[in-house]
């Protein structure tokens, strides 16, 4: 039998195989098919979320009045303070010289003082017997007197050291618990310096920034709803007689900010977490159905892709192949993470990210 002068015709069928014949071939089994999820909303019917953060209504954030060296430091943070209770120590060795060299200037004073007066006094008596001028006994008063204004100044001018001398002492304004401390242990303060920060657990609120339809629409709400994510906390029902509206709007964003109090004893909920702020329907825009408003997405956090700077989720586009799109995160739930912004109810993501960036 003659042999064919070209060997390699025989393997040109092998040219038409798929990419799922080659991961065949390789494997021995089939290629399984790219798994996707439906993109679904969440919210309740009627019921729109927005976003917003918890701040404390009482917080302050205490700062030096005296330069001095950190000599004590009695908190760090989580640390639960009554009103009163002593935070920190600034060096008040110096203060407390000059205030008990003021205190000394105060007593020679009053002893001049009481010299200027017995001198006046004497005057006073030979004044009467006509010993002495006019003009003599003027000056001996006014010797007196400028003792007297002499001790005034003296006086305050301690009062004044002595104040002084306390600030060194720093003390809690109010019962709350220490947020942050910036400084440690023999540090030097200045004044203005930042030490210690505190807020009020028991007295919370959420703030968020809507339309001024939105909140000129939730004046007339008889109640919300408020999310905090991160607490044990269920959802809360929250009346409209805690929720307050403020009369003023962000000249960039033309939002209104929105306060709403918070319930007393929440466990775990701490000023800066995340919350949502759910509104009735009548609470929105007239221009949008609250029927067809999208709502919150949940989707499995595998299905996150993250690069550098850029986070995002692979598609299924009109073609059938997977596409990435860049999407805004909320926070995680679990397994699940929230999707503010890129996606929409009904697209299909997929949970393979790594498998979909490979499909060509």
């Amino acid at each position: 039998m003659a042999v064919s002068a070209f060997p390699w015709l025989r393997w040109l069928p092998l040219a038409g195989l798929t990419a799922c014949s080659l991961a065949w071939a390789q494997t021995g089994t089939p290629a399984a098919p790219l798994p996707y999820h439906t993109v679904q909303a969440a919210d309740h019917a009627g019921w729109t979320g927005h976003e917003a953060r918890v701040e404390a209504v009482r917080d302050a954030l205490i700062a030096a009045q005296v330069p001095g060296a950190i000599v004590a430091l009695n908190v760090q943070a989580g640390d639960t303070v009554q009103k009163g209770q002593t935070l920190l120590q600034i060096d008040a060795r110096m203060a407390r010289q000059g205030a008990a060299a003021s205190q000394a200037q105060v007593g020679a004073a009053q002893a001049q003082l009481a010299v200027a007066q017995k001198e006046y006094e004497r005057q006073q008596q030979l004044f009467a017997k006509r010993y002495i001028s006019q003009a003599a006994l003027d000056s001996a008063q006014a010797q007196w007197q400028a003792a007297q204004a002499q001790v005034r100044a003296l006086q305050a001018q301690a009062g004044a050291a002595a104040t002084q001398s306390q600030w060194h002492t720093v003390q809690a304004p109010f019962d709350g618990t220490v947020a942050r401390v910036p400084v440690t242990l023999g540090d030097m303060a200045m004044p203005g310096t930042p030490l210690v920060a505190l807020y009020d657990p028991d007295a919370l609120r959420i703030t968020a920034q809507l339309s001024s339809p939105q909140a000129e629409a939730l004046r007339h709400a008889a109640e919300v709803q408020v999310e905090l994510t991160g607490s044990t906390a269920p959802r809360l029902t929250v009346a409209a007689a805690q929720v307050q509206v403020l009369p003023s709007a962000d000249p960039l964003t033309h939002t209104v900010p929105v306060r709403v109090a918070l319930p007393r004893n929440l466990p775990g909920v701490v000023p800066g977490m995340f919350a949502r702020l759910w509104l009735p329907a009548d609470a929105t825009s007239a221009s949008t159905d609250p029927a067809t408003r999208p709502g919150r997405i949940l989707v499995p956090a595998q299905a996150v892709v993250r690069r550098a700077e850029m986070t995002g989720v692979y598609v299924q586009g009109a073609n059938g192949q997977p596409q990435l799109r860049q999407v805004r995160l909320g926070l995680a739930q679990g397994e699940q993470i929230e999707i503010l912004s890129g996606v929409r109810p009904g697209d299909q993501i997929a949970l393979e990210p790594q498998k979909a960036a490979r499909v060509r």
